[in-house]
């Protein structure tokens, strides 16, 4: 209950300023036809009201998230943070991961301030090409423990997606879906409905994907991330140098309250 509450209450602080309208992520939304999906109800009429919409890039609308800047993860993220490779242009935000001239890469990592519960997260994105890279959109939290919910595209594959999910630090819960598509070549739709009992993933507004044991409870902050490996080859591929420097295009983030 008192997550519910706790919820409830960020959600609708964090929307509250929010009123336009969803703008159309493809004109062209591809078919999933032949596809076993998971039923779930509820999310016909997703985004139909504007308070809905965190995020809007082609309307410069931007509260509540900022970029990280001036430092770096470690372990398997080669690269620093900056802000400089975040840059929203002609109504797109461009996630950039390049080299300096200094030998060090840089990458871009996007988050909210705000932290959110059970409810419908969705992005419309173009993904990164490239051996070594990365390019996603999740959810995470480090409190009290360990939860996040991803959607992630590796560089060296772009028509695929792999889905994931970390409870209290333990992940492993991986799934890659054939998109029949190549993520790197146009926008698309993507999301995963986030309950107690289940968390399903989408494309392009169909489900894919449905996950239901032990799952995260915690609430999390919206990210999104382009940034390149180190020391998981048999994972991304090793960095292919001359992909960069690698751009991933965000048009909207979006997020309806459960």
């Amino acid at each position: 209950m008192k997550f519910r509450k706790m919820t409830a209450v960020i959600a609708a602080a964090a929307v509250a300023a929010a009123a336009f309208v969803l703008p159309a992520c493809t004109d062209n939304p591809v078919s999933n036809e032949g596809v076993v999906h998971p039923s779930v109800e509820g999310l016909e009429d997703k985004f139909t009201d504007p308070a809905d919409i965190i995020v809007d890039f082609s309307a410069g609308k931007t509260e509540g998230f900022y970029a990280a800047h001036g430092y770096s993860n470690g372990n398997m993220f080669n690269c620093t943070w900056s802000r400089d490779s975040a840059v929203i242009s002609d109504g797109i935000m461009n996630m950039t991961l390049s080299k300096g001239n200094d030998g060090v890469y840089y990458g871009a990592e996007y988050r909210s301030t705000a932290y959110y519960g059970y409810g419908y997260y969705s992005v419309c994105m173009k993904a990164a090409k490239g051996s070594g890279l990365v390019s996603s959109f999740f959810t995470y939290t480090n409190r009290p423990v360990w939860d996040e919910i991803d959607i992630e595209f590796l560089g060296k594959d772009t028509t695929r997606v792999q889905f994931n999910y970390y409870v209290s630090g333990v992940g492993g819960h991986e799934y890659v879906y054939e998109l029949g598509f190549d993520a790197a070549e146009d926008f698309h739709e993507y999301g995963f409905d986030w309950q107690e009992g289940s968390i399903t993933w989408y494309v392009d507004g169909a489900p894919i994907y449905r996950a239901t044991q032990n799952l995260p409870s915690n609430p999390q902050q919206i990210m999104m991330n382009m940034w390149n490996c180190i020391g998981h080859d048999a994972w991304t591929g090793p960095l292919d140098e001359s992909a960069l420097p690698a751009t991933a295009q965000y048009k909207w983030i979006a997020f309806k309250s459960c």
